[in-house]
């Protein structure tokens, strides 16, 4: 096939190990220097910038800098979303690390995916929005229902904001450890924003999201689901 995006080029800027290791730093959607990239994937912070160089220009991520730092952080949401499914995908192929790190059953749990909640909480969240029909899928696409509307202005969601942006309002993103899809998109981004003003989560360390016990057991009131364990278990 000649015609649409040639994506073997992406693909091979992905599939190198340290260009992966270091995506996947980016994954808490926040920016990075070179050495602290270079130390994430184990190589020089020479190696890191030549990496760096090419998927900057390759649109995977995008440089910013501020004093006599240059920091680089994923390119845009699509980026991550592609990694996020690239990782379900390797879960599938049991392609996983021999020695899972402490942070592995966390990360599982609730973590950041770019600037949205992923891991079990997460998907419960999508879960219950799809069955208390406050999302829908629309010719191919999860949409806002008129009563999702109504919810999600009711939790403190402004509306009005997140659907006069660029941004898609909702997107289904498939969350790599559950398999199932969490909320991504501008609602995916000002739920979380929510989590944390309302003191039920905060960040706790790269990409965990740890939970109050009276903020969980808060969001699965909010958004009527079960316990994770009884939902996967």
């Amino acid at each position: 096939m000649k015609d649409g995006p040639k994506i073997a080029g992406v693909a091979a800027l992905i599939g190198d190990p340290a260009r992966a290791n270091m995506l996947g730093a980016l994954m808490h959607g926040g920016a990075l220097t070179a050495s602290e990239l270079a130390a994430e994937a184990g190589v020089t912070k020479q190696t890191a910038s030549a990496h760096l160089s090419k998927m900057t220009s390759g649109g995977l991520v995008a440089a910013e800098a501020q004093g006599r730092h240059r920091y680089y952080r994923l390119a845009d949401a699509d980026v991550a979303e592609v990694l996020e499914s690239l990782m379900g995908v390797a879960a599938r192929a049991k392609a996983l690390r021999v020695r899972p790190g402490p942070k592995e059953p966390a990360l599982r749990r609730a973590r950041v995916c770019y600037d949205h909640l992923a891991g079990e909480l997460g998907v419960g969240v999508f879960d219950a929005c799809v069955r208390n029909k406050w999302i829908t899928l629309a010719k191919g696409e999860h949409v806002l229902t008129r009563l999702g509307k109504m919810k999600m202005s009711s939790f403190g969601i402004d509306m009005e904001d997140i659907e006069s942006g660029a941004r898609p309002v909702c997107r289904a993103c498939l969350d790599w450890s559950v398999r199932r899809h969490h909320i991504a998109g501008a609602l995916g981004a000002a739920l979380l924003d929510r989590y944390y003003e309302r003191g039920w989560a905060k960040r706790k360390g790269g990409r965990v999201v740890e939970f109050t016990k009276a903020g969980e057991a808060a969001l699965q009131r909010t958004f009527n689901f079960p316990p994770p364990a009884e939902q996967f278990g």
